[in-house]
């Protein structure tokens, strides 16, 4: 049964951070970071049942403290990272480490589903990615496509890559790349290419957007005033290696060419509030989500600057250089861009949105409030994308 209503599931517990599962490949699955003052913090682990439309959760305790930023190993599902806040001293501190999950969590739960969040198991702490000289992680980034044993931590304003040894249970800081400028500068986030065989990073810092270099860890461009005010997130398309999409906080959602950074390719004005989540559909690079404190989610067709800009795929440097583009595009102008939905069964501030790794069709949003919402692409695009 394909419905394009959506599916609605409540956490009970504040929450901000989700990832989609990245080593999962055939089960619909979410991971959701709960942000709670007063109780153990949990790590929901949501699957949702495409047939039937239900979902089907699990919990594990993540008793280190409340959860500002979670990602799942792109080899081993039973892997994810957490970036969590913990009191020491009187004082708060962020702190980022590598967990495993049981290895028998899936085991009879979906029998009495209520037996986990009753009794729930505990994460198992693999290793810390933090040192006495590099604390106050803002995320982990893993390596896309990687084999789970490199990974990338934004701290203040430090930038760690970790080699993972021995089954993740310690890591080592191979190479870092620092924020140099006047003034308290610090990351607030960042996404690793996985273009370039996976040797460049982008980070958000203010209302600035930096290139860097892995291999030597040096900073290869900077949009300076990306944004009118603080950059939120970032995301690259997954199919045109040089474009960039970036959101904050002057509600707008923009689109970069990194090889041209005066000015952005796009801007979408939609949201009427501050941008949280910017995420390209991993398939089909013209589907774009944004999140939004406006309490919407919002799904746009960027047909125009996507890999398929006149309904089939073109090469990247055809289209950069305007040269012998497909003879029947001559003359033809690119498809239009819109917005395809405005999802508003959120309440409060949407904090994240991610596709599914498993269903390109399949996407979960994220709402302060704790509430997780699936929903599907509509069918009559799906259909107008793969016909």
């Amino acid at each position: 049964m394909e419905d394009d209503a959506p599916v609605i599931y409540g956490l009970e517990f504040q929450a901000r951070a989700l990832t989609a599962q990245t080593a999962e490949s055939d089960a619909v699955r979410f991971l959701v970071g709960t942000q709670s003052l007063k109780f153990d913090n949990q790590i929901h682990i949501i699957d949702f049942d495409d047939e039937n439309n239900i979902i089907n959760k699990n919990v594990l305790l993540h008793q280190a403290g409340e959860i500002w930023h979670i990602g799942a190993s792109p080899a081993d599902k039973a892997v994810l990272t957490t970036c969590y806040n913990k009191t020491s001293d009187s004082r708060v501190v962020s702190c980022a480490a590598v967990w495993r999950m049981p290895s028998d969590w899936e085991t009879g739960s979906h029998e009495s589903p209520d037996d986990s969040a009753h009794n729930p198991q505990t994460l198992e702490l693999l290793c810390h990615l933090d040192d006495n000289d590099h604390s106050n992680a803002a995320c982990v980034l893993w390596e896309p496509m990687g084999d789970g044993k490199r990974v990338i931590s934004l701290a203040d304003n430090h930038a760690l890559l970790w080699d993972l040894q021995e089954s993740s249970t310690w890591a080592t800081v191979s190479s870092t790349a620092n924020l140099e400028g006047k003034g308290q500068l610090k990351f607030t986030s960042g996404k690793w290419s996985p273009h370039h065989n996976c040797s460049q990073l982008a980070t958000a810092n203010d209302m600035a957007i930096r290139g860097w270099d892995l291999r030597t860890m040096s900073q290869i461009y900077c949009i300076e005033n990306a944004h009118g005010q603080l950059v939120r997130d970032l995301d690259f398309n997954p199919n045109r290696q040089y474009y960039l999409a970036s959101c904050g906080d002057d509600c707008k959602v923009k689109f970069w060419d990194v090889r041209n950074i005066q000015e952005p390719v796009k801007t979408l004005e939609e949201h009427s509030h501050w941008v949280w989540s910017v995420c390209y559909n991993h398939s089909h690079d013209q589907l774009v989500l944004t999140a939004s404190s406006d309490s919407r989610l919002i799904l746009s067709n960027m047909v125009s600057i996507s890999s398929e800009p006149f309904g089939h795929l073109v090469d990247d440097e055809e289209l950069s250089e305007g040269e012998d583009i497909h003879q029947e595009d001559k003359g033809k102008e690119p498809l239009k861009d819109s917005v395809v939905s405005t999802y508003e069964e959120h309440e409060d501030s949407v904090y994240a949105a991610e596709w599914s790794s498993a269903d390109p069709w399949l996407f979960a949003s994220l709402s302060y409030d704790g509430r997780l919402v699936i929903n599907r692409v509509p069918r009559a695009l799906k259909y107008r994308i793969l016909l």
